[in-house]
């Protein structure tokens, strides 16, 4: 176990050099992402859209600066780590004290519920005074880098179980990086009993690295005595990409502080790769061709690969040749062919256009809401296990303390989805035109030692001297008598008038 220990160590110090990013800030960290129905401003963006409705009579919002980093995780923590430090994992039936003990195998479980050893990391800047909200209508941007790392599981299995006990192990590596500018319009339209919002965004690809699943093919074959496999990688790179997304969502107006309300972000969004434009431009300098002497940079080369142009790809093979007890010892049992570039051109010898697609999330969220505190609860989902989406259900609660209005406090708890459980924790200062928000959220876990990742968020906005809490609610036409009409009260005003000049 303690070689299990060593390894899990190597794999996430070598992951942690990838980041990427997940649309949130400090205040949705703090209640553990229950934001679907009291986000604020800009930052309804990426949440629900028609939030923006309910901000016409509110005073704008312009952020100076923000921050948000994030890693997580599906097994590494202290409190794993410590358990498996000198101690003995066991298959149903191998613990001859205890007979019932399957700890090894609701371990491989876990790991085989998400396809391997994993990993994701995000960053998220949003580019300073470029992020604006105003009445019914914000405009934001936002610098992108996203990240996800799955080790095969065939190396967990074999080193689980040994060899013989798996015929067949799949060893296909899951890796995927990219950066991209989220450049976004929102506009809201509010109805009688609810409003209607959309994003449109622009996504400006920067960069993009991955191995292609659908080129790559690796597998170990295993009995009692011997085994050999064969793997081939084609890594994909690009430079420069477009595309578009899309934003739908719909809130109720608010009845006795309670509202509703449901989103879909990302409804469409896919960015198309190695196609000429801006960034492309700028890196491939003033001949407009990668892999050339005057390239700012070569995408392959940045990363320790082979130097490659927009036409070219990167190809790794390997063969293992029937180990067994008596070859170990021979060189020749694991032979490879170094990184090499290859031809990635389509049937006209152009260089192939691929495209990622841009997970979505469906968000429903309710939220009560008083002028002492906030409560918040959201039910959301992916559509694929891809970057920072997850084809399965998560709910999360979040509470807000406003009992003094210049410090809200909040807290919040999330169960399920590819982090299980997460506890959030946050503040805000508010004085004037300035409001600075924290939030820190502890992944897989509610405490430093059993948290598998974490999110740190902070950020800076500015808005009217007057505050955003200065501005009142509309009154809600619904309380109260109908006003009379005005022939009603002219003759009223006709009656009261002629009484008085009588009594007179």
């Amino acid at each position: 176990m303690k070689n299990l220990f060593y390894l899990l160590l190597a794999l996430f110090i070598c992951q942690n050099s990838i980041m990427g990013q997940v649309k949130r800030d400090p205040r949705a960290i703090g209640m553990a992402n229950a934001y679907t129905t009291i986000a604020d401003g800009f930052f309804a963006v990426g949440y629900n859209p028609a939030m923006i409705a309910y901000q016409q009579d509110k005073p704008f919002m312009l952020q100076v600066i923000g921050f948000d980093l994030g890693f997580a995780g599906n097994f590494l923590s202290l409190q794993n780590l410590n358990s498996l430090s000198g101690d003995t994992l066991y298959a149903l039936g191998e613990n001859p004290r205890n007979p019932n003990d399957d700890s090894k195998d609701k371990l491989f479980r876990q790991f085989e519920d998400a396809g391997g050893l994993a990993f994701s990391q995000d960053l998220h800047f949003p580019l300073p005074i470029i992020n604006y909200s105003s009445g019914n209508m914000a405009f934001t941007s936002n610098l992108v880098w996203m990240s996800n790392l799955v080790f095969p599981i065939g190396i967990l299995e074999l080193l689980f179980y040994g060899n013989g006990k798996r015929p067949e192990m799949d060893m296909k590596l899951d890796v995927e990086v990219f950066g991209i500018n989220e450049v976004g319009f929102t506009f809201a339209v509010p109805y009688d009993n609810f409003a209607l919002g959309l994003t449109a965004k622009y996504l400006q690809g920067l960069f993009y690295f991955g191995v292609d699943p659908d080129s790559s093919v690796a597998n170990l074959v295993t009995s009692d005595y011997y085994f050999y496999g064969s793997g081939k990688y084609l890594l994909r790179f690009g430079v420069g990409g477009s595309g578009f997304g899309l934003d739908l969502g719909l809130v109720t107006k608010e009845y006795n502080g309670f509202r509703a309300g449901v989103s879909l972000i990302n409804a469409l969004g896919t960015i198309e790769w190695n196609k000429q434009g801006m960034m492309k431009d700028l890196v491939a300098g003033a001949d407009a061709v990668i892999g050339t002497d005057d390239d700012l940079f070569n995408p392959a080369s940045f990363l320790g690969f082979p130097a490659i142009n927009e036409a070219q790809a990167i190809a790794y093979e390997y063969t293992i040749d029937s180990v067994n007890a008596a070859g170990l010892s021979n060189p020749n049992i694991f032979n490879s062919e170094p990184f090499k570039a290859v031809s990635n051109t389509d049937a006209d010898g152009n260089p192939k256009e691929f495209k990622t697609r841009y997970p979505a999330i469906f968000r429903a969220g309710v939220s009560y809401t008083t002028e002492l505190f906030i409560l918040s609860s959201d039910l959301w989902t992916g559509f694929r296990n891809q970057l920072y989406a997850h084809a399965g259900w998560r709910w999360s609660a979040g509470f807000e303390f406003l009992k003094f209005p210049n410090i809200p406090l909040r807290l919040g708890f999330a169960y399920g989805g590819p982090t299980y459980k997460e506890l959030g924790l946050g503040f805000g200062y508010h004085t004037g035109p300035m409001i600075f928000d924290f939030g820190f959220g502890f992944k897989n876990g509610v405490w430093i030692h059993s948290m598998q990742g974490l999110n740190l968020s902070l950020q800076l906005t500015i808005t009217s001297f007057k505050g955003r809490s200065s501005s009142k609610k509309p009154e809600d036409s619904s309380e109260g008598p109908a006003p009379l009409p005005i022939e009603e009260n002219d003759n009223q005003e006709i009656n009261q008038s002629s009484d008085e000049s009588l009594s007179g």
